[in-house]
């Protein structure tokens, strides 16, 4: 197997030894440089081509957000981000940057294995399969979003389940920013580490036209409202006397993940069966891909986002392969195909 070579860049002189040398332990990964800031890195990327980046957003002379607008036109590498508990991180994601993880605090040094096997070097592996591309070109037509047929008590009885993983905090994004506020009641799980989904959610709230929330233990499904899962539990939809809501539970990692979109997925497949429609969205691995099929066994509407514009065509390839997707559709499209979808239901 093909080594992975990682470039380290962090204006920290211990996080550049720790992380570097951690790295350099594991089989078919080796750090060919570091660098300090930008500058240095982009010396470092023409010199020695990695595979993949690991890049630090707080830095001097330049933030990693900024860097990453200028380079990546010219020089698309992967890059995973570390990030302290901080928004900003969204902003990284926008600008080409294709996961993150949460920066471990200098305390977590003896548990720097752990945070190595866990969280980074997945990423690392997950990353260095994606071709970076290009933001999706701006002539392409854009949909126009019809409104709901469907009011008052129907809308009540309709859910809309998103599911997705890697290259999902962008994806859903695009999906959410152009709902209208009639959109049904909406449950997301978006894997991500805790802390971070409560800021998504925070900011699907100020820059979409719905209300989004992180979700919280007995929340109401209700038209116009988006829940996110968060990031460390378990997120169900149950339904009681006729009205939707989310159960979220601590609960053990299924299909690998805690918040788990099999787990959402199956529970609207038994509560809400042929009154929801599916989405699974770009993402590595096979989570979803199960939960969906039920739904879909249950009557729901499922779509699939295609290959072209994923990150990662994982998630949705699973899903399709075994039957569980009944559209599949680019990702600029997919909002157009939801209120559709809605719209023709009974």
């Amino acid at each position: 197997m093909k080594e992975i070579k990682v470039l380290v860049v962090d204006d920290s002189i211990l996080y550049r030894q720790m992380i570097s040398k951690g790295l350099d332990s594991y089989p078919g990964i080796h750090v060919v440089a570091t660098a300090a800031d930008p500058f240095q890195a982009r010396d470092m990327i023409l010199r020695f081509e990695p595979d993949v980046m690991t890049l630090d957003i707080e830095m001097p002379r330049m933030n990693g957000i900024d860097f990453l607008r200028k380079l990546m036109p010219q020089y698309p590498v992967p890059t995973v981000m570390l990030s302290s508990l901080n928004d900003a991180v969204f902003d990284a994601m926008n600008a080409g940057a294709v996961d993150f993880v949460s920066k471990p605090s200098d305390e977590q040094g003896e548990n720097l294995n752990q945070w190595l096997q866990e969280e980074l070097i997945p990423k690392i592996h997950i990353a260095a399969k994606v071709q970076v591309r290009q933001a999706r070109n701006s002539t392409e037509k854009e949909p126009v979003i019809p409104k709901m047929n469907a009011r008052g008590r129907t809308l009540l009885n309709k859910v809309l389940a998103i599911g997705a993983s890697t290259g999902g905090t962008e994806a859903i994004f695009d999906v959410v920013k152009r709902f209208h506020p009639d959109i049904p009641g909406t449950v997301i799980v978006q894997h991500m580490p805790p802390g971070f989904t409560k800021m998504y959610a925070d900011r699907l709230n100020n820059q979409c036209n719905i209300v989004a929330k992180e979700a919280q233990d007995g929340d109401l499904v209700e038209p116009g409202k988006v829940l996110v899962a968060p990031g460390d539990r378990q997120m169900r939809l149950v339904r009681q006397g006729g009205i939707y809501r989310v159960e979220v539970k601590k609960g053990e990692k299924v299909s690998g993940h805690c918040p788990s979109v099999d787990v959402l997925f199956q529970s609207v497949a038994q509560a809400a069966a042929s009154d929801s429609v599916g989405v699974i969205l770009t993402g590595m691995g096979a989570d979803g891909a199960k939960g969906l099929l039920a739904m879909r066994k249950a009557g729901a509407k499922t779509i699939g986002q295609d290959e072209k514009s994923c990150v990662v065509y994982g998630m949705p390839k699973v899903a399709y392969d075994i039957g569980a997707v009944e559209h599949q559709v680019p990702l600029h499209q997919i909002s157009e195909k939801i209120y559709y979808t809605f719209n023709t239901m009974p």
